[in-house]
């Protein structure tokens, strides 16, 4: 029953912060802060949290219009003041990042049953962390083709923090017995991985001047290596440019792209990651097993 409960408040928290996560990209391309409301942002006023407003009529939300999930249901995909049809992408988002919140509580249920729930707490909540930027740069990227640096240098700068707290923090006070960390490990691991991705993808951008990767896609790679580490790292490009050439190919296939459009790679990448992190090791067993004869 305790786990359940965790479990739960996992998925809502994650709905919320989906909710927010949608709030932050909308804001971000308009340049207005995701603190506060147009009309207290044009006032000048500095409180937080306000509430959330239609990005049609732009009517602040009540508290019932900003229920994760059951608010959209409720009002049939419609704005209650203006009666404009709220797009898919609010539910689905929340929903995804609730589903994702949830799955990285089970991910690291192994550190409960060691009994170390401090390592528990500070490991989801690190993934759970890096996860909400990844929303954040798949939906901005997949809308504007940019990865925004407000966004991509603080997920780095938390990424970077805590593989330092392992290595100087964590280390021999609340690991599993049984589990060997070095501090070699820690170092090499996370940070050297994440500057071979990056170099690699820097590469890729001067070879050719820019048109196949941008500059923002380096530092996604570098974020990537620090979060995921190697060989995961190498998991998570390759899913990336798998999934980006099936998709590529469908879109032209269909008509809705040609060879000289572009298509932005950081939701690809930003996928890949967390196919990496959820299923990185069972991918890469697979892959051994299937050339071992």
């Amino acid at each position: 029953m305790p786990l359940l409960i965790l479990y739960s408040f996992l998925f809502l928290f994650g709905l919320a912060m989906g909710s927010f996560l949608n709030v932050i990209v909308y804001r971000l391309q308009k340049g207005e802060s995701f603190l506060l409301s147009p009309s207290e942002t044009r006032k000048g006023f500095s409180s937080f949290f306000e509430r959330s407003y239609c990005p049609k009529c732009e009517h602040e939300l009540g508290w019932q219009d900003l229920i994760p999930l059951a608010s959209f249901i409720f009002l049939k995909g419609k704005c209650r003041y203006c009666k404009e049809k709220i797009s898919w992408q609010y539910p689905l988002v929340e929903l995804v990042t609730g589903l994702i919140f949830l799955a990285i509580g089970l991910r690291n249920s192994s550190l409960l049953f060691y009994g170390n729930n401090t390592l528990w707490v500070w490991s989801t909540f690190f993934d759970i962390a890096i996860a909400g930027f990844l929303v954040i740069i798949f939906l901005y990227d997949l809308k504007h083709f940019i990865i925004p640096d407000v966004v991509i240098y603080p997920a780095i700068i938390v990424a970077f923090v805590y593989r330092l707290c392992e290595i100087f923090g964590f280390g021999n006070q609340i690991w599993p017995e049984g589990i060997n960390i070095t501090f070699l490990n820690l170092l090499s691991d996370p940070i050297l991985s994440a500057f071979g991705a990056s170099a690699f993808f820097l590469f890729i951008v001067l070879i050719s001047r820019g048109k196949w990767m941008g500059i923002g896609d380096i530092k996604l790679a570098f974020l990537m290596g620090l979060f995921l580490g190697f060989p995961e790292v190498l998991v998570a490009l390759f899913s990336a440019f798998f999934l980006g050439a099936i998709i590529g190919i469908g879109l032209i296939v269909f008509g809705k792209k040609s060879l000289k459009s572009e298509v932005p790679f950081g939701p690809f990448l930003a996928t890949g990651t967390l196919i990496a992190f959820f299923w990185g090791p069972e991918i890469i067993r697979w892959y051994l097993n299937f050339f071992t004869f």
